[in-house]
């Protein structure tokens, strides 16, 4: 299948992903790289407290926040 059916095949509502190598997928500019950060305990024990509450790990909170926080302080790209 070439690209111009491919892309008719889409936007027609049609499934293509038989059509894709999805082991091979990759979201540009969101692939992941490990980061080591020491965090005193009294840190490490409120994010954890406040992961429990909302029912989510201790990576998903400091991810979101530190997320959040670079939104507000980056501005939006041109």
């Amino acid at each position: 299948m070439n690209a111009e059916e491919f892309d008719t095949r889409f936007d027609d509502g049609h499934d293509v992903t038989d059509q894709l190598d999805l082991d091979k997928v990759r979201r540009p500019g969101r692939e992941q790289r490990r980061v080591n950060v020491d965090f005193p305990t009294w840190m490490v024990q409120a994010l954890d407290d406040e992961a429990r509450r909302l029912g989510v790990t201790r990576q998903s909170i400091i991810k979101v926040w530190i997320a959040e926080r670079l939104e507000k302080s980056t501005p939006p790209a041109a």
